[in-house]
């Protein structure tokens, strides 16, 4: 049994401010500890289940935000920025079962700890199907096209909403509940760590029943922009046409394709800016 991890940390629990997760001094190391037990915890109630391997993939801010040789499991552990699968780094047809551990609302929904969706820098709002998705339903694309389920998704109240839609049988475990962008109320992380653990497990358990995300194909990412000149730079990709002054979107029948031009106007755009 092979479990694959993506990892945010914005959907922590504990975690509230950008000083704790983006940072460089004692903020951030509480919030690289606070996100690794929490990854721990999710892989140990796999092991329960009799799951065998796991791949963990960094995928916040710079992506090197924890010390491998503390990973359970004996996970691998991907990390380094500038991955072409960027938050699906790693994942292959050959996993049984996805968790998105510390995941979180984007920017357009209700009010989610620092909510945003892939670059707040740039996105408005993301729109999987016309469905507004956070980065799970995104990155939902890739597991339909490996055909891996989604099994755990962890954050907060809002990270469940944008979820549901796509990842109907997806075990939501709720961490913390967003009061504002920069405000949550916290599980104690001991009780966050019961409750991942138990949904490991349970996810583990069930992850031959779980159903692929409920994208229909072809699908259709429509990216809203914070400015016009980012929308124009995207359309600059092939396969991106510009749908208005400020939106572009991508349409086709391969998901890892879509995933594939989605990820290359991330890029593009958050290091251009609009510049």
């Amino acid at each position: 049994m092979k479990v694959y991890i993506s990892f945010d940390m914005e959907g922590i629990s504990g975690i509230v401010d950008w000083d704790q997760c983006t940072g460089s001094g004692p903020a951030v190391a509480m919030g690289q500890e606070l996100t690794l037990a929490e990854i721990n915890a999710a892989i140990d109630g796999a092991l329960k289940a009799g799951a065998t391997e796991f791949v963990v993939n960094d995928a916040h801010y710079r992506m090197q935000n924890l010390d491998p040789r503390l990973l359970h499991g004996d996970a691998t552990y991907i990390s380094g920025a500038h991955k072409p699968g960027y938050m699906m780094e790693g994942l292959t047809s050959d996993f049984d079962v996805i968790f998105f551990i510390g995941y979180h609302g984007s920017i357009s929904g209700v009010p989610s700890v620092m909510s945003h969706s892939y670059s707040p820098s740039v996105f408005t709002e993301l729109r999987v199907n016309d469905i507004e998705v956070g980065e799970s339903g995104v990155n939902a694309l890739v597991a339909l096209g490996q055909r891996v389920p989604i099994g755990l998704i962890s954050g907060d109240r809002a990270t469940a909403l944008q979820a549901e839609p796509l990842m109907k049988q997806a075990i939501m475990v709720q961490v913390k509940d967003s009061i504002t962008r920069y405000a949550a109320s916290n599980l104690h992380p001991h009780i966050a760590h019961k409750r991942l653990s138990e949904a490991g497990e349970r996810a583990v358990e069930a992850a031959k029943s779980i159903e692929l995300p409920a994208i229909e194909l072809p699908a259709t990412i429509t990216m809203s922009f914070q400015t016009s000149d980012q929308a124009e730079l995207a359309s600059w990709i092939t396969g991106v046409e510009r749908a208005d002054l400020r939106s572009c979107t991508i349409t086709g029948s391969d998901p890892l394709a879509l995933y594939r031009s989605f990820v290359g106007a991330c890029y593009l755009t958050r290091q251009a800016q609009g510049r």
